[in-house]
């Protein structure tokens, strides 16, 4: 096992989103009975061993929490990334994002833990060229992005040994089939329900499965500060709902596409929000990431790729999560040691 004692028991929150559903599930299986995921009290329908219902911005219930389990580490994945929603709350977003982050700074103080925290691309605005590394200047144009800026110097000042992970869309199921990018657009499709999406919004989309070798490593690491983590190839939604599109056998009509400006003024749209992993690796020592979606012959070319459907290609809803939540048949990863 790469996490030692040192760094057992662990707690995950936000189980409810997609990164801290396959996280959770992963490091349980890992694990056993060293991981307690938590989901806020309303989501009862997530249910199972290692899940507690408890809301990360309740200080009294997090600090009981804390002194039950004696956490040794955290993978903190708790964000409303629900952009509208954010946009017309923005007092729901910051209890959400940046109080809980609050609580949570106070409880790893107390209890001396390693914290990995989950923060997003959508820090930026994307009015350049993508690429962004860590040293550029945050710009975000969302209250969802707003408020994950705030909470990443609410911890860097208060947890400075903490690593901080700006991820992308991640790309693997969600708890309730809804949640994820991928399960969103073809909810749409498999109802029969078009689905519109913009030629002009990038992002570094990431397999969860590599999102969870990441975890693993940098909860035992002792990596501090802010790295960028997303995969080597940029992809516009367009293209990945075409992905879905074809790979899931749905009808090619169902597919809407248009620019950022017709989507309207709320909530408003990033642009090409890609980002430069280059420090990541240099830390780990190796890419942990396979481009997403895995192999060329599923990267579209043109608006009108997810019409062609070729004789010699599976395409039906088990390939969907056998292609675009799995990467196929990738090298394994190294093994780092523990420190």
């Amino acid at each position: 096992m790469i996490l030692n004692a040192a760094r057992l028991p662990l707690l995950i929150t936000g189980i409810t989103g997609v990164a801290g559903f396959n996280g959770f599930h992963f490091l349980h299986d890992r694990y056993p009975g060293q991981v307690i995921g938590i989901r806020p009290r309303r989501t009862w329908r997530l249910r199972g061993a290692g899940v507690i219902a408890q809301d990360a911005e309740d200080a009294a219930g997090m600090q009981a929490l804390f002194d039950r389990y004696g956490f040794r580490s955290v993978l903190n994945c708790v964000g409303n990334c629900a952009l509208k929603s954010c946009e017309l709350d923005p007092t729901m977003a910051h209890r959400v994002n940046v109080v809980s982050a609050h609580v949570l700074a106070g409880n790893i103080a107390r209890h001396g833990c390693r914290l990995v925290h989950l923060s997003s691309d959508l820090v930026y605005s994307g009015k350049g060229q993508g690429g962004y590394v860590e040293t550029d200047s945050v710009d975000p144009v969302t209250v969802y992005g707003k408020t994950m800026v705030q909470a990443e110097e609410l911890l860097l000042s208060r947890c400075p040994p903490a690593a901080i992970l700006r991820i992308s869309l991640p790309m693997g199921p969600s708890f309730n089939h809804h949640a994820g990018a991928i399960d969103w657009i073809q909810s749409r499709f498999r109802a029969g329900r078009p689905a519109t999406l913009y030629f002009d919004e990038i992002r570094s989309c990431t397999y969860c499965d590599d999102l969870n070798d990441v975890f693993e490593k940098l909860l035992t690491l002792d990596e501090a500060g802010v790295f960028h983590c997303g995969s080597p190839r940029p992809i516009t939604l367009y293209q990945i709902a075409q992905v879905v599109n074809r790979v899931g056998d749905f009808q090619p009509e169902l597919l809407r596409g248009c620019p950022r400006i017709e989507a309207g003024p709320i909530p408003p749209r990033a642009g090409n929000c890609s980002m430069n992993s280059s420090k990541l690796v240099s830390a780990l020592g190796y890419q942990p990431f396979e481009a997403w979606p895995r192999g060329d012959e599923l990267l579209p070319t043109d608006l009108r790729w997810h019409f062609d459907r070729p004789v010699e290609e599976l395409r039906s809803h088990k390939e969907i999560a056998r292609r675009l939540y799995r990467p196929l048949h990738s090298p394994p990863k190294p093994i780092l040691p523990c420190k």
